[in-house]
């Protein structure tokens, strides 16, 4: 081989990718082992690790080796349209997934705090709740998209009314938080642009009408956070909150109505919806690839240089199926997956995303029985983008309901 053969990178972009990155990622690993050069826009470099041990590595040590500051990446960056799509997910931001140590903690502590304010049996009842009325919508029709009807729309509504928003915003805000997700050019620019103006009237309203919501606790926290800080809390959260709720319920269910592993065994009781979760958690999370660090100094990395000013994105999706560093097949005890990731930036809303997560499908199960897949599982479309995985539809077919058939059903189940 030539000393100055340049191995070409996997491009994390584009239809192709969207459809199978597990094969991307297997041969990223043949070709470069745990860490690996890609691009996540044309032209846009940034090393992948797809390794679990090194992903752990990179997780465990920040603030040390690793920093989350992305400000001297940006830097070095062109100003070209896929640049200004991108940075939406991947610009500097002062809130917690962007900063590193005593700052970091302050951030990470209002979160903390103020979602543990959210009461679980409070939030269980408003998924029902949303989750009732949606699926009321089409249980007549006995067919759905229980992506754009249903796991798309269950984060939203929950989310505008835990944050102190009408529900009426809610299409401007999965509009946005869909081009930021995608990020391609011109259109995650101007989703970056109308995402940050959806925040700045939420900020506004509660300033000037606190209510008993997300957004007014964290303003009146002890962290007291400026007005810049809040915002870009609120953005995290919000953001966070959303599309990876919502793929999180679509790739879960996707995969009970289309292996018998899980549908049969979930319904005879072997295994149960939080075990399903934790498969998806593992072999397909909503974030797939969204864990973006810089190192501190020049380092060489399970043989890569990497150079302060490089993005590293952690690949959780490929570090959870690592042949030979973690077990295979079904898994009953939630595994050693990085669904959450790990270390000090882990997820501080795990549990309250399991809740919902959970909910919406026990809905689906107990409201809908007789679902199944429209199509093969394997011919199901999805979304393309560098950072997640998201089915664009999800076509199911069902036993329709009336509204005044006895039973449990959408329109007589009380909520508490």
């Amino acid at each position: 081989m030539s000393p100055h053969y340049v191995p070409r990178p996997g491009r994390l972009y584009g239809t192709e990718f969207a459809q199978d990155p597990q094969s991307v990622y297997t041969a990223l690993r043949e070709h470069h082992g745990p860490v690996a050069p890609v691009e996540i826009a044309p032209g846009i470099p940034a090393h992948l690790v797809l390794g679990y041990r090194a992903a752990l590595d990179v997780l465990t040590n920040v603030g040390e080796v690793w920093s989350k500051d992305s400000r001297p990446w940006m830097a070095t960056l062109p100003d070209t349209a896929d640049v200004q799509g991108l940075l939406g997910m991947l610009a500097y931001r002062p809130n917690a997934l962007f900063n590193d140590g005593t700052v970091h903690r302050r951030y990470r502590q209002a979160v903390t705090d103020c979602l543990g304010m959210i009461e679980p049996h409070r939030l269980r009842a408003l998924v029902t709740e949303t989750a009732d009325t949606l699926i009321a919508s089409f249980a007549t029709t006995g067919r759905a998209d229980l992506v754009g009807q249903y796991a798309r729309l269950i984060p939203l509504r929950l989310f505008n009314r835990v944050f102190g928003r009408p529900e009426a915003d809610s299409a401007a805000l999965i509009s946005a938080l869909n081009g930021l997700l995608e990020a391609t050019g011109e259109s995650g620019a101007a989703a970056n642009a109308a995402f940050g103006q959806y925040m700045t009237d939420l900020l506004a309203l509660k300033h000037a009408e606190p209510g008993d919501d997300l957004t007014s606790w964290l303003l009146a926290h002890p962290a007291q956070l400026s007005a810049e800080e809040a915002l870009h809390t609120v953005v995290l959260l919000l953001g966070a909150g959303n599309e990876p709720m919502a793929n999180l319920i679509s790739n879960t269910f996707s995969r009970m109505v289309s292996d018998d592993r899980y549908y049969t065994s979930l319904t005879d009781g072997a295994l149960t919806t939080y075990d399903a979760v934790q498969e998806v958690l593992r072999d397909d999370p909503s974030m797939a690839n969204y864990g973006p660090y810089f190192t501190t100094a020049p380092l060489n990395f399970y043989g890569t240089w990497i150079r302060p000013g490089e993005l590293v994105l952690v690949s959780y999706a490929a570090a959870n199926t690592t042949p030979s560093e973690l077990p295979d097949g079904p898994r009953s005890d939630s595994g050693s997956h990085l669904g959450f990731g790990a270390g000090p930036h882990r997820c501080p809303a795990a549990d309250p995303a399991l809740l919902i997560a959970i909910t919406a499908i026990d809905r689906l199960l107990t409201l809908l029985p007789g679902l199944e897949l429209a199509l093969p599982r394997h011919h199901l479309p999805w979304r393309p983008g560098p950072f997640h995985r998201a089915l664009a539809e999800l076509p199911v077919t069902f036993p329709p309901l009336r509204p005044n058939q006895p039973g449990e059903t959408p329109w007589t189940t009380p909520h508490q």
